[in-house]
């Protein structure tokens, strides 16, 4: 088992930086990819980022291309998502998710963390 607790998030006005962190522990070795979603009230969630846990690869969604950064720690025991250019339409309710050994699934989530963005 992975466990994933989220920390950060908040209240900030538009064109402003928020900073999400999400500490790792358990069977770290066995990540194989994590990633940050987000989700609105009454919509599907949305993937924002990934970030291949072993060789540190990325991908965005074309909508926070250029203003987030996903990152982990050489230590492998904290994820990041650095949001740069916050914008209204970013308000969501952010996680962190495992993908685990060879699974095409994430089964580890994040508790949630709450980002509200004001224009």
């Amino acid at each position: 088992q992975v466990q994933l607790v989220e920390s950060g998030g908040g209240v900030v006005q538009a064109g402003g930086s928020l900073r999400l962190s999400c500490a790792v522990s358990g069977r770290t070795f066995t990540i194989n990819t994590m990633a940050w979603f987000r989700q609105v009230s009454g919509k599907e969630r949305e993937y924002v980022a990934v970030l291949g846990w072993i060789g540190g690869g990325t991908s965005y969604v074309d909508s926070v291309k250029g203003r987030f950064t996903i990152s982990r720690d050489n230590a492998k025991t904290t994820l990041v998502l650095q949001m740069n250019s916050l914008q209204p339409e970013d308000t969501a309710v952010y996680y962190c998710a495992a993908r685990l050994d060879r699974s095409t699934r994430y089964t580890s989530w994040g508790q949630e963390t709450q980002v509200a963005v004001s224009s």
